[in-house]
């Protein structure tokens, strides 16, 4: 009988390290599902040379001193926000990263690359425009985050935003050792405190994939006075764009 049960528990740890093997090495298909095709025709597109990859730029040209750049979801080709973000900022030229391995772009996609990606187009973009704000969307906001503490935007949104990564997939995989096993943490908390951008956190009100707590614990990392939150009832996480209120309150950080 102890040798029977000795056996069953053998194969039930190495029955849950293959399982955990085979998270770390799927992870990043579980955090990426670049979109099939472009949602909208942008009026112009480029290429950003980086290392490792071509990454695509779609923009909404606009001559003057300032620009917004753009950081989208996780499965979101990010044309489909041009129009509500040139409703929002007719006074700005909008850039809209697509991530490497995403619609016209080549390479993977990771958070290091990611990140290196979104510093490269701001610095592209502050030769032509000294004022650029900047947006990150869901997956976005952890890429947004970085990108603000390293280079003085002067204005950054948030829509949907999360503290990290990390904490989310602990609860979506609450019986794995995720913190452990996750290459692509995203972990906003961490990069919050360097931002000296106004801030706004624009948040679902039911959003079903983001709880509540976790915006609220990345709002109390930013420095005092820096940033602000702000919540859209009646929406979840995919169709908070959906409500009217959200042009009048990314208008509001203009």
């Amino acid at each position: 009988m102890q040798r029977t049960l000795a056996v069953i528990l053998v194969l039930a740890m190495g029955a849950y390290a293959a399982a955990c093997l085979l998270l770390f090495l799927l992870q990043r298909s579980l955090i990426y599902y670049p979109p099939a095709a472009a949602a909208y025709p942008a009026p112009k597109t480029w290429v950003l040379e980086q290392p490792g990859a071509t990454v695509k730029v779609s923009e909404r040209p606009l001559a003057g001193p300032r620009a917004l750049v753009y950081l989208g979801g996780n499965a979101e080709d990010v044309t489909a926000s041009l129009p509500l973000l040139a409703q929002a900022f007719p006074d700005r030229a909008i850039y809209l990263l697509h991530y490497r391995g995403y619609t016209g772009s080549t390479g993977k996609p990771s958070e290091e690359a990611l990140v290196l990606d979104a510093l490269a187009l701001y610095d592209r973009v502050a030769r032509e425009h000294p004022d650029v704000a900047v947006i990150g969307r869901s997956l976005g906001t952890g890429v947004a985050v970085q990108l603000a503490s390293q280079r003085p935007v002067s204005r950054l949104v948030l829509v949907t935003p999360f503290d990290s990564i990390a904490g989310l997939a602990q609860q979506q995989f609450p019986y794995f050792p995720v913190r452990w096993l996750l290459r692509d943490r995203y972990d906003s908390m961490q990069y919050a405190p360097r931002v000296s951008a106004p801030t706004l956190l624009l948040v679902a009100g039911q959003d079903e994939i983001i709880p509540a707590h976790s915006p609220k614990a990345l709002l109390s990392h930013f420095p005092k006075g820096v940033a602000r939150l702000h919540v859209i009832e009646g929406v979840g996480h995919n169709t908070i764009s959906n409500s009217p209120d959200y042009v009048p309150s990314l208008q509001g950080a203009r």
